[in-house]
């Protein structure tokens, strides 16, 4: 029965979706080739606050785990492995200091730009096919 129920109100969220996405990302017939590449811009602007914060998340959890490993360690040494947390510590502060990592080597690469980035505009498409 709650089965039933699940599926219905999978499909009528999906369908709601589908019928509340009809947009501008959709390449209709009034759609150009710079509309698409633009609304492909604007919607791929978030990805990396989205990365971040995934990122800091990700690099949190495998600290807060790796320090409850070494716990276990140190209550039982026989059966928890030293490894094992020390791992997970390694991995989450290499995740908690990605984000600082990419601002730093886009900072570096970006220096002469002024840190702006704009991104390319196409005026004209032109295929000399014969």
């Amino acid at each position: 029965m709650l089965n039933k129920t699940c599926y219905k109100l999978s499909a009528a969220v999906t369908a709601g979706m589908i019928i509340g996405s009809a947009g501008d990302a959709h390449a209709g017939a009034g759609s150009t080739f710079s509309t698409i590449a633009e609304n492909i811009t604007t919607s791929t602007e978030s990805i990396p606050g989205l990365l971040t914060g995934m990122s800091y998340l990700f690099g949190i959890l495998l600290g807060v785990l790796g320090v409850m490993k070494i716990k276990d360690h140190v209550e039982n040494p026989t059966q928890t492995p030293l490894k094992d947390g020390a791992i997970r510590l390694a991995a989450g502060g290499a995740l908690f200091a990605l984000p600082i990592l990419f601002d730093s080597m886009f900072n570096t690469i970006d220096a002469g730009a002024g840190g702006n980035t704009v991104a390319a505009q196409l005026n004209k498409v032109q295929f000399a096919v014969k």
